[in-house]
């Protein structure tokens, strides 16, 4: 089959290695002159940033993708787990180090909130337990149709704590307000808040800290590059720079896509992989007419993860207090996530998280310096907002922020400043307002009804990425290029 593939992210580059290396002819687009959607680099005055995702997880999931296209992900890429995993900062002042190592991170424990060392253990078998019951039959099933589930699924399907909440259920086993607000932390992950988000959502724990998290070393951007190669070595033809105008329908042919609509040329095609924002995907890039207004509604209702404030600091200093990973919380975490989700306003004492990569990679900044990928969770763009005016006095007030957490001397040891606001992150990679993982989790049913990765209106059209099943983040956009690959092979047999 010929197939076109819009977007160069990483679910569109592992979608169109997988097909090309099961003989199809893959053209992909990417609009933007660099590939890896939102995961980007940037280096400048001997600086090296990582701008988008910082933390591996799940990496069979990413081996597994190479493997369907016959290579070896060890001859592209290694990666590295990084001990702790990482530095929590509590309003009180207090520190906790979270460590793979058991004994290390029993030892932490007894230290900051000794009254919950046996229920640190036990929520993290009920978060197995979650992932046990969702895996095989959410996580890495298309979920496309009957054909997905079996009577043997079903049991295990409603027994998946969806009908409380994430904070609520974490409550339930601790007492220790430090591990309450740490383990509410995780439906972030998927850019949700942890007080709407369904319980199942405490299945994110085990993934980091009973699977493990890991750094790809030389920076997170090596994963983009290796999977260009990966689509070159299987003969993907990619064409960057050049955006898609339209998907277009066959309008002999009902249900069907007839290719792309790119600079007034029509680029036929057998199949089109969307790797685009879903929303913008049905809202923005087909005709006004190719679905019906009911559809469109549905979709129009979709509610966007959070967004992202990103503030990239080159530092002439170390901290040496700071690890690879750090979380500085916020005083009141339920009123963050009101202000973000309700109020949909930037937070005034937000939760800050800091990579510092060039701890792990002494490249990645000059010799005694740092180099600061600090993140603050965000509203999505809406009506009244001013970020055209609140960019450089919000950067200011994060800084002033960390400062008073205990970074002294941040502002005048800045060498290298750059900020991304949620504009940014709509603008550049036409995420649904902004939105930086796809579709939010705030209530029970959005958590399993992302959008599909093949079309329920278009037989022929297939979706891939963070806004689709089975969620946002680097091992589930693995995932959902392979669903786009199962069903690739079921429409054709």
């Amino acid at each position: 089959m010929k197939i076109s593939v819009i977007g160069a992210g990483l679910g569109g580059l592992s979608a169109s290695a997988i097909l090309a290396s099961r003989g199809h002819t893959v053209d992909l687009f990417e609009q933007n002159e660099n590939p890896g959607g939102k995961m980007q680099e940037l280096r400048s005055t001997g600086f090296r940033f990582d701008t988008g995702p910082s933390l591996l997880t799940m990496p069979f999931l990413l081996e597994q993708v190479f493997e369907r296209c016959g290579k070896s992900s060890a001859d592209y890429l290694e990666w590295t787990q990084v001990e702790p995993v990482c530095r929590y900062q509590f309003p009180d002042g207090s520190v906790f180090h979270n460590y793979h190592d058991p004994r290390r991170n029993r030892e932490e424990l007894m230290r900051i909130a000794p009254e919950d060392v046996e229920a640190w253990d036990q929520f993290l078998d009920y978060s197995s337990d979650l992932y046990r019951r969702t895996a095989e039959t959410f996580l890495f099933n298309p979920l496309q149709g009957i054909r997905d589930m079996q009577l043997s699924d079903i049991p295990d399907f409603l027994r998946i704590d969806a009908f409380t909440t994430v904070s609520k259920r974490v409550d339930d086993y601790f007492s220790s307000p430090r591990l309450r607000q740490l383990f509410k932390r995780f439906p972030t992950y998927n850019g949700s808040s942890p007080y709407q988000a369904p319980a199942t959502l405490n299945v994110i724990p085990f993934v980091e800290l009973r699977l493990g998290g890991y750094y790809i070393k030389g920076g997170m951007y090596n994963l983009a590059r290796a999977l260009v190669k990966l689509a070159e070595d299987c003969g993907v033809r990619i064409h960057i720079g050049v955006p898609v105008d339209m998907i277009v329908p066959d309008p002999g042919r009902k249900r069907a896509i007839s290719g792309l609509m790119i600079n007034g040329t029509l680029y036929e095609a057998d199949a089109v992989v969307a790797n685009s924002d879903a929303t913008a995907t049905y809202m923005s890039l087909m005709p006004r007419n190719a679905l019906s207004q009911l559809n469109k509604r549905r979709i129009s209702r979709i509610e966007p993860s959070c967004s992202g404030f990103v503030v990239l600091l080159g530092l002439n200093r170390i901290y040496p207090q700071l690890k690879h990973h750090n979380i500085f919380f916020s005083d009141n975490y339920e009123e963050e996530f009101r202000t973000i989700f309700d109020l949909r306003e930037p937070p005034q004492d937000p939760t800050v998280y800091i990579t510092n990569t060039s701890l792990t990679d002494p490249g990645d900044a000059p010799p005694d310096c740092s180099n600061f990928f600090m993140l603050v969770n965000a509203p999505y763009t809406a009506a009244g907002q001013l970020w055209h005016e609140w960019t450089e006095t919000y950067t200011d007030h994060i800084i002033h922020t960390m400062e008073a957490r205990g970074l002294e001397g941040l502002r005048d040891a800045i060498l290298f400043r750059k900020v991304i606001t949620p504009p940014d992150f709509e603008r550049l990679y036409g995420s649904n307002k902004g939105s930086i993982y796809g579709t939010s989790s705030n209530n029970r049913n959005a958590a399993f009804i992302r959008p599909r990765n093949k079309s329920p209106w278009f037989d022929n059209l297939y979706l891939c990425g963070g806004s689709t099943h089975p969620g946002g983040g680097i091992p589930l956009v693995m995932q959902s290029a392979m669903n786009v690959d199962a069903l690739v092979n079921r429409q054709a047999e």
